[in-house]
């Protein structure tokens, strides 16, 4: 459960009710149904199934798919790689004691740590601190190399929930911090990919066993999701389905087994996970 400004407490699944109720989303989720493996928009609760490609022109079903039962919620992409962006907040830098970077600070992580929303993080080393991120994530749409900061946004497909768990043992003991954070299930996604929200002005709150932990906003950052992408994409190709984490605010603290996680953006839908 978790507490929002006004004081109600609600579950993960009463504010998908309650966002959807309000028409508030415009989503697209990738879901599993036997050996059915398909996109869908996600409309008041239901899903209608994508015909053609995902990052291309397609339409959707005009009936909902029926029976439910038996649908799984997988990460909303496949990415070819995981771009994560370091101290992109100033708060979190300092919190940090690092000096907030003079250009953007990214590194690679391992697609295979991908979990979807309702997967149970797994600490290879429990003993370790190991600590919990909440992040915007991007989902790159089409193939980009060098553009612009100001075209950047026509090759973004949307935006998702993430979170970037960190073995800190791990990272201070090296300099570089893919291996700390690119264990199986270190990267929690989703649910859905909103493609109709303003990236930049978003609240961004993450929940610990309905505690208030993290409680910012995307105007915070360093750099703007369209300057991620566009200094990103002077240094690599980046291809539709990418995924691009952009840095978590201040008030990261470390998890255990047992705890609930829930990383709130906007009025998008929550991604919740446990800890094995």
């Amino acid at each position: 459960m978790f507490l929002r400004g006004n004081g109600l407490v609600w579950t993960c699944q009463q504010w998908v009710i309650i966002v959807n109720k309000l028409g508030l989303m415009a989503a697209i989720g990738r879901f599993q149904k036997g050996d059915d493996t398909f996109y869908a928009k996600v409309v008041d609760g239901k899903l209608y199934k994508l015909k053609g490609d995902v990052f291309g022109s397609p339409s959707y079903a005009k009936r909902a798919v029926t029976p439910t039962r038996g649908i799984r919620t997988l990460t909303p992409v496949e990415p070819s790689k995981i771009i994560a962006v370091g101290l992109n907040y100033a708060d979190h830098a300092r919190e940090s004691n690092l000096k907030p970077p003079t250009q953007p600070l990214f590194w690679l992580k391992a697609p295979t740590s991908l979990l979807p929303d309702g997967g149970k993080i797994d600490l290879p080393f429990p003993s370790h601190r190991n600590d919990f991120e909440a992040e915007l994530a991007i989902v790159i749409g089409r193939r980009i190399r060098n553009v612009s900061p100001q075209a950047a946004s026509r090759y973004i497909f949307g935006y998702t929930a993430a979170q970037d768990i960190s073995d800190r043992d791990i990272q201070r003991g090296e300099s570089q911090w893919a291996r700390a954070k690119s264990f199986d299930s270190f990267t929690p996604i989703g649910p859905y990919i909103e493609t109709k929200i303003d990236p930049q002005e978003q609240t961004i709150q993450l929940f610990q066993n309905g505690q208030l932990r993290q409680n910012s906003h995307t105007s915070q950052m360093i750099f703007s999701c369209a300057q991620l992408v566009s200094f990103i994409s002077t240094n690599m190709t980046l291809l539709p389905g990418d995924i691009i984490l952009t840095g978590t605010p201040s008030g990261v603290g470390p998890i255990e087994s047992g705890d609930r996680l829930e990383v709130r953006i906007g009025d998008m839908q929550p991604l919740c996970n446990t800890v094995k």
